[in-house]
């Protein structure tokens, strides 16, 4: 066959009409233990099942209720056994072209910048580690090339997943999570995903990935099993707190600077969860029904910019897509991923149990973890069945060599190779002395406390803010104070907060050193200023919490919302929220205290949006400081963001709605045991505030807000087209300028000529107010009307920094990508016919410049 062409005879039959059919795949071996580090191996019956569909059927979704039941699928669809041979993708092949497409080692990645030009090239340094992997698997048996794509099992090792040594290669360690090192002592807790999304600081994203990747290097941890880039389509979405927002680009940029940090600390990065897995409930058992553009504006944008940023691995999601299950969906593992992205390294997930069957190595799947079909289950559907696979023909040499080549790879690619420490976790007993053999954090407190605060939203403000040194102040609310028993509660934070919020629950956490809670924080500062401070924490006593506040020159209300992953529930919330207001009475706490004092600032922790309309409008709430997740620093963040110590320069990562019914998409619940929920994402590409926007919609406060303690004017825009013609694919720059489509080849969404610089924006920004301060300016895209577009898509940010008076002039870059959209027939990237406009402002209502791009 030619190269790919498996991928292309797979892809022809996803546009057939599909039909279900399945077959018994069964081998028997003995089942691998600690004592012997192997893959796990059993006799099994399976279903087969791969990808033979590339859209759902859509049915109307009720957006006037918080959740909703849809009709439930009649099965994942299935690929039949047969033979099936394999040829590998193609590399793409382009020369370096500094300084716009310079080669680049993942430990070494461009320097980061509040407008980027550099599409760094990660293919020499790919070629370099495919070599080496190559040559290592060459004498390999089909046993031992199994074994590397086979997790040990469940807690059969140190790290939550691991591979056993083969040959020279010593396996892998895999861990936990996207916001520090899980399951282990003497680590940091950062500020969560959501925070650091909130920051719109490409800079600040790119530490904290970098922190944490060494990290989890000192650590020896091999792959860290994040970031998490799903989107939060879903304002309930219990892992939203861990991704990074509601906006595709936002969301694809803190996903690229945080991979190109995690990775030049020198530990693989895993792009999850592949793809459209936006709720938690009946993760394993619902069909995300998500049509072919709206897959590759909004969902799939992310993991290209993960790719982009040479990420090693992709962890694929527990959810069916379009009626396949998505670790054995050949449309986006191998022709999205491999082919469309370039994807060069592992699809290493199967998160863990998500491998549906021993086929899905022949839909794309790599690596399955933890290794067994079930937790403790002794079986796989990898090891001795895979092996048996490609004894008989079932599955191809070639192909698991591609498997076992591609693991090898990122190893080498990452020079984990050259001294890597070895693992000092325990994940599945966190008393070992082993957790305390090395102590990792560093000064990374620092950049905790940073992001805290330039994550921080300042939502309204009426003279309340900073204080200056108030005579007496009154903290009321269980989230001002430090935790009953302790920061670590709950195993994996899993239960009813009894102080600050810093993290959700789940597998997306890790155990804090410590707790810094605003309590502290502010009583530190109240011995400076030699304030009085009183407070209460009773979030039950309303009586008594109003009480407390009369006379008070400030009283500061405390509430906080919760969330996390789905096999924790916490107060019946299983995973996902089941409402949008605050916990423990939050809505009265507030109204009870501002009913009794004048000046009542209100702070909140929120793993996402809340629905503030009892008390937002208020005439005594003179200031709302949306302070999401913070971490280890979470109190000194928010005491710093009070008093002035950090101009608020954060941003809404998402929309705030007046009510839960303005929102597009709800939260789908019901099913029984047996059924497959249909989850139909018809609002297509009208996530969040694209929603808001084409209906006419008024929020609370829009995506891209945020206040700050002083003001900002912008001027002087301007537009620049960058030539191209020293470059060598000027015909495809041509091509798309003439209304054509990218190709259908490896590597096309990926491209250099898509994504070099194209347009170059400029302003100036001057700073009206009387305090040195950071504004975040934004650029929104506006299609013209036979685009089918929103009327407003957010394509470039940056963040400035002007002290009161000066002015500084900014950059925004465009790219061919970002004035494109995805042609469903001609399968690429187009540019729209008409005239494409742009708008330069504070938010995505509030709209300072505006232009034209050049025809």
């Amino acid at each position: 066959m030619a190269p790919g062409s498996l991928a292309f005879v797979l892809l022809l039959v996803s546009y057939a009409v599909a039909s279900s059919s399945s077959a018994t795949v069964s081998a028997s071996a003995s089942a691998s233990n600690s004592s012997t580090p192997g893959p796990v191996t059993s006799s099994i019956s399976s279903t087969s099942s791969a990808s033979i569909s590339t859209s759902g059927t859509a049915t109307s979704v009720s957006t006037t209720s918080l959740t909703s039941y849809l009709a439930t699928e009649t099965g994942p669809l299935t690929l039949p056994i047969s033979h099936y041979s394999f040829t590998p993708y193609p590399t793409p092949t382009l020369a370096s072209e500094p300084p716009v497409f310079p080669a680049t080692d993942p430990l070494c990645p461009p320097p980061v910048s509040a407008d980027p030009v550099v599409v760094p090239n990660f293919a020499p340094a790919w070629a370099a580690a495919y070599t080496k992997a190559t040559s290592m698997i060459s004498n390999f048996t089909i046993e031992e090339k199994v074994n590397i794509t086979t997790g040990v099992g469940w807690a059969n090792g140190l790290c939550v997943g691991n591979t056993a040594p083969v040959g020279d290669f010593p396996g892998l360690c895999l861990q936990d999570s996207p916001l520090g090192v899980r399951d282990t002592d003497l680590v940091t807790s950062f500020p969560a995903g959501i925070t650091t999304a909130s920051t719109w600081n490409r800079a600040l994203i790119r530490a904290r990935g970098l922190a944490i990747g060494q990290e989890n290097r000192m650590k020896g941890v091999n792959v860290a099993l994040g970031p998490m880039m799903n989107m939060g389509r879903i304002a309930q979405g219990g892992r939203n707190w861990e991704g990074f927002g509601a906006d595709p680009f936002l969301s694809g940029e803190a996903a690229y600077e945080t991979i190109l940090g995690l990775q030049a600390g020198g530990v693989q990065a895993t792009a999850k969860h592949y793809i459209n897995n936006e709720q938690e409930w009946k993760r394993t058992q619902e069909s995300s029904n998500v049509d072919d553009r709206t897959e590759h504006e909004i969902y799939a944008q992310p993991f290209m910019r993960a790719v982009m940023a040479g990420v090693s691995s992709v962890m694929c999601s527990y959810n069916l897509v379009n009626d396949t299950y998505a670790c054995n969906n050949n449309k986006t593992l191998n022709d999205m991923m491999k082919r469309e992205f370039g994807f060069k390294a592992v699809i290493i997930q199967s998160d863990w149990s998500a491998t549906m069957n021993t086929l899905s190595a022949v839909a794309g799947l790599d690596l399955t973890m933890p290794g067994d079909v079930f937790f403790g289950s002794g079986t796989s559907y990898f090891g001795q069945n895979l092996t048996d696979f490609v004894t008989n023909g079932t599955v191809s040499t070639e192909r698991l060599d591609d498997m076992a080549t591609r693991i090898i790879a990122a190893w080498y690619f990452l020079h984990q190779d050259e001294g890597y420490p070895n693992a000092t976790v325990s994940s599945f007993d966190l008393y070992s002395p082993i957790n305390q053999e090395v102590n990792a954090q560093s000064d990374h407190y620092l950049i905790v406390r940073e992001i805290g605060a330039a994550g921080t939203v300042l939502l309204k403000n009426e003279g309340a803010l900073p204080l200056d040194k108030p005579k007496t102040v009154v903290l009321v609310g269980s989230d001002a104070a430090p935790p009953a028993s302790g920061p670590n509660e709950y195993t994996d934070q899993g239960g009813d907060p009894s102080g600050i919020l810093a993290m959700g629950w789940g597998s997306g956490t890790d155990n804090f050193t410590y707790l810094i809670s605003p309590y502290e924080a502010i009583q530190a500062r109240a011995r400076v200023d030699q304030t009085s401070v009183f407070w209460n924490f009773n979030d039950w006593d309303l009586a008594s919490a109003g009480n407390s506040v009369i006379d008070m020159e400030a009283a500061i209300v405390f509430v906080n919302s919760d969330s996390g992953e789905g096999y924790i529930t916490v107060d019946g919330n299983a995973g996902d929220r089941k409402n949008l207001t605050a916990w423990h009475q939050g809505d009265q706490l507030i109204l009870a205290v501002a009913a009794q004092n004048n000046n009542t600032i209100v702070v909140t922790n929120s793993v996402g949006p809340l629905i503030i309309e009892p008390w937002v409008d208020h005439p005594n709430v003179t200031a709302i400081v949306w302070a999401n997740l913070g971490g280890n620093e979470a109190g000194n963040a928010i005491s710093d963001i009070l008093y002035g110590a950090w101009n608020p320069s954060g941003r809404l990562p998402y929309t705030i709605a007046k009510s839960p019914s303005d929102y597009p998409a709800q939260l789908v619940t019901g099913g029984t045991d047996a059924d497959i929920l249909s989850i139909n994402y018809t609002e297509g590409l009208f996530i969040d505030y694209r929603w808001f926007d084409a209906q006419n919609i008024t929020p609370r406060y829009e995506f891209g807000f945020g206040l700050s303690y002083t003001t900002f004017e912008y001027s002087n825009l301007a537009i620049t087209e960058i030539d191209p013609t020293d470059y060598a694919q000027t015909d495809l720059v041509q091509n798309w300028e003439d209304g054509g489509a990218t190709p259908i080849a490896v590597g096309s969404t990926t491209a250099l000529w898509l994504h070099m610089p194209a347009y170059k924006v400029t302003f100036n920004v001057k700073n009206t107010g009387a305090l040195y301060g950071g504004e975040i300016s934004q650029l929104y895209i506006h299609h013209p009307p036979s685009a089918g577009e929103p009327p407003s898509v957010l394509k470039g940010f940056t963040n400035v920094e002007v002290s009161p008076g000066q002015t500084t002039s900014a950059s925004i870059t465009l790219s061919r990508y970002d004035l494109s959209i995805w042609d469903v027939v001609r399968q690429g990237w187009v540019k729209p016919e008409g005239t494409i406009t742009f708008s330069v402002g504070a938010s995505s209502r509030d709209f300072r410049l505006s232009g034209t791009i050049p025809s």
